[in-house]
């Protein structure tokens, strides 16, 4: 199996790297990619594709099962997370595994193409904020009808999110080499 972790990651946070390591204890995956949206992707306070890719290669570098693609950093208009599944897998692989944290699961039934995403892939959804995963996933037609294409740790618990990170600079939130990047490159207002 490939795991597909998807996001801003502006910045990427301890958080970020806790998805990996809980991950790591629990599926027996071949590689694990973050898969950093690009700027075509309208979102605010976004730093640029280079630094967010920057970011990402520091907190990386020293686990062979990672990789960091620049496939939607690399594409002039974003084409949904769809399209990139699609062009991710490998048909050598059993199962390739988007994963999303429990707070997707609001929008995700308005996701471009939800029903190829569901029922040719996987979805691991990470608990967040005491969401009721379940409910989520009941509540919404699509999502019911492709619950066997869910994977759900509920009891993963960490709340750093890079949007407190922003608002905060707390450097608890993110390894010691991001908060010198951050700082040295003058980010999120960063003086």
């Amino acid at each position: 199996m490939k795991v597909v972790f998807g996001g801003a990651f502006n910045p990427v946070t301890k958080a970020h790297m806790d998805v990996y390591h809980y991950l790591k204890e629990r599926l027996d995956f071949s590689e694990f990619i973050f898969l950093p949206v690009s700027s075509a992707y309208t979102k605010s306070e976004l730093a640029s594709n280079y630094h967010r890719l920057n970011m990402l290669e520091i907190v990386t570098k020293d686990f062979d099962d990672i990789e960091v693609s620049k496939l939607e950093i690399d594409d002039s208009d974003f084409l949904g997370t769809y399209q990139s599944l699609i062009r991710l897998y490998d048909k050598k692989e059993d199962d390739l595994a988007f994963v999303v944290g429990a707070d997707n699961l609001f929008k995700m039934h308005k996701w471009i193409n939800i029903e190829g995403i569901l029922s040719e892939f996987k979805v691991v959804v990470l608990g967040r904020n005491g969401l009721d995963i379940e409910s989520l996933i009941h509540e919404r037609e699509v999502l019911d009808k492709h619950r066997n294409s869910f994977i759900v740790f509920d009891q993963f618990k960490r709340n750093i999110s890079s949007t407190t990170f922003r608002e905060t600079l707390n450097k608890d939130d993110v390894e010691e080499e991001v908060y010198q990047y951050i700082f040295d490159n003058k980010l999120y207002g960063v003086k």
